[in-house]
């Protein structure tokens, strides 16, 4: 009787273990996910500042020609 307990707690540490493991592989799976879509999002807000930079510059060369044509600006 005494036996089958000893087995019975090495099987419930064995399994213990096992799901330590596997939430610490979790873990790492999570943080490496978030990492790489904190990257994304970096990424996303430089190509986005970078267009909004381009067509702010565009506008403004175009109004600048446009007022010259009027005859506003010299």
């Amino acid at each position: 009787m005494a036996s089958k307990r000893l087995q019975d707690a090495a099987s419930v540490e064995a399994a213990t273990q096992e799901a330590v493991t596997a939430a610490g592989a979790a873990i790492q799976v999570m943080d490496q996910a978030t990492e790489d879509g904190q990257k994304a999002m970096d990424q996303a807000a430089k190509c986005t500042q970078k267009t909004i930079d381009k067509t702010a510059k565009e506008a403004s060369e175009s109004f600048s020609g446009f007022g010259k044509k009027l005859g506003l600006l010299k």
